[in-house]
């Protein structure tokens, strides 16, 4: 009787000891794969969803990649020489903080974009640390709506997060009639370096192409 207590006792002991390390184990192994899920959720690409602007009518949020595919269908549509490349760069350059990419909807249909760079990196204002806003446009069937006013307070406001003055670019064909209008009366004065082409300043005299590359840059205090 003596020797069979022992060894139940002696079997009760095991059983317990590798019961022990199993629980162990198992929470080592919970543990670890507590610290897996946190891994991947910190590789998961950054959210963009903040809304900076909304009325009855008009809202200004975050691009959200899908955006890029329609503002490119509307574009095209109304005639332009569109691709979504450009769209997904400057997602691109948000992912990488480089830029604050913005929509506008009007009444749930996407509308207009502007992009704010906090600094400058081409131009005349290129590595002087003042923000620049970029690519800013309206679809032709939502102008005059005031989309574009108040894409432009949205960006200025989020250049002032960063500097006291904002600069820009703006062609000078007349497809660009309308925002150079915009911008004298938003304040915006020229920076006096003259007419850039190419991401250069243009010399006197010198060829050039009144297309898109041909910009005057200008720049407001906020």
């Amino acid at each position: 009787m003596i020797r069979r207590v022992l060894c139940l006792h002696v079997l009760r002991s095991i059983m317990t000891s590798n019961n022990a390390k199993v629980c162990r184990r198992e929470g080592n192994m919970t543990d670890q794969a507590v610290k897996v899920t946190r891994c991947g959720e910190e590789n998961k690409p950054e959210q963009y969803n903040k809304v900076y602007y909304t009325d009855k009518q008009i809202t200004i949020r975050d691009m959200r990649q899908e955006d890029a595919a329609v503002i490119t269908q509307e574009e095209i549509a109304q005639g332009w020489d569109a691709t979504v490349d450009k769209y997904e760069m400057r997602l691109r350059d948000r992912q990488e903080k480089h830029a604050v990419v913005l929509v506008a909807e009007y009444q749930g249909s996407v509308a207009g974009y502007i992009n704010v760079y906090p600094e400058s990196a081409w131009g005349a204002y290129a590595n002087k640390g003042c923000p620049e806003i970029v690519d800013f446009g309206v679809l032709e069937k939502y102008r005059r709506r005031g989309i574009g006013s108040r894409l432009m307070d949205v960006a200025e406001q989020v250049a002032g997060e960063y500097s006291d003055k904002v600069c820009l670019g703006v062609g000078l064909h007349s497809g660009y009639g309308s925002a150079q209008r915009m911008y004298v009366k938003r304040g915006y004065i020229p920076d006096g370096s003259g007419v850039w082409y190419n991401d250069k300043v243009c010399e006197p005299y010198a060829a050039c192409c009144n297309d898109d590359d041909l910009v005057l840059y200008f720049m407001r205090e906020l």
